[in-house]
């Protein structure tokens, strides 16, 4: 574990003093210290945004910044649920759903802005305080949903990572990926480099000539434009991964 970040945790227990809930031992520190940075940077940047903004195209083509909020704030409540379920581990309970709701998100999508900023406020308390209430056990659980899906409790803060500091730079308010924690990027360009190899479907780009950055090729492997050392705007990735779902 990184030495800076065990610091930190001890530096936030003697700020808060007795009573106060933290993460258990067996929680990876690692990936929810990617999550919650990349929270708190989507959150200034949404702050940055009028009203207005949100009706405004993001990045993301084909999507509104709107969508994007609201995608985000849905993605954290879908793992809550997972989270929750883990933590509860009723006996004959619903199934657990595994993906975000798309047409629950479009259809919050057209509330106001206000409704879509307190979606977005809401939900990412919740899932960190269902992080913070797992106990050791509960972190190595695995869930699923009785439709051969699955999903271990533990992969949750790393799939909230990726999605939110990729869709912070979908909302077109000026993020950038090499605001995020280097080691993240590094993550993040193995897991996409991993995902892109399990797809039988994306030639190989052997005509690329020029040397790109991790961020950079994090972008690419994403779906999402770059800019070459010589200014040129970059074609998109053939398969873009738009909206991440876990």
């Amino acid at each position: 574990m990184n030495r800076s970040l065990d610091e930190a945790r001890e530096a936030l227990r003697q700020r808060q003093g007795d009573g106060a809930r933290y993460d258990a031992a067996a929680a990876p520190a690692r990936d929810l210290d990617w999550a919650r940075r990349g929270t708190a940077y989507f959150a200034r940047l949404l702050n940055g945004l009028g009203d207005a903004d949100l009706d405004g195209p993001s990045s993301l083509e084909g999507r509104l910044r709107r969508e994007i909020v609201a995608h985000v704030g849905y993605h954290a409540r879908t793992l809550s649920e997972i989270v929750s379920s883990a933590r509860e581990a009723q006996p004959n309970a619903e199934p657990v759903p595994m993906r975000v709701d798309i047409a629950e998100v479009e259809r919050r999508a057209t509330q106001p802005a206000r409704a879509l900023r307190n979606l977005f406020a809401h939900s990412k308390v919740h899932l960190n305080v269902e992080w913070r209430d797992l106990d050791d056990a509960q972190w190595r659980a695995v869930v699923a949903n009785g439709a051969d899906q699955e999903i271990a409790v533990r992969d949750t803060p790393w799939l909230r990572a990726r999605a939110i500091w990729l869709h912070a730079i979908d909302l077109g308010a000026g993020g950038r990926l090499t605001d995020a924690p280097p080691d993240f990027v590094e993550a993040l360009v193995a897991d996409l480099t991993a995902e892109r190899a399990r797809d039988d479907d994306v030639a190989a780009d052997e005509g690329r000539r020029f040397v790109i950055r991790a961020a950079e090729t994090a972008l690419w492997l994403s779906g999402r434009r770059i800019r070459r050392p010589d200014g040129v705007s970059s074609e998109m990735s053939p398969s873009p991964v738009g909206l991440m779902n876990l």
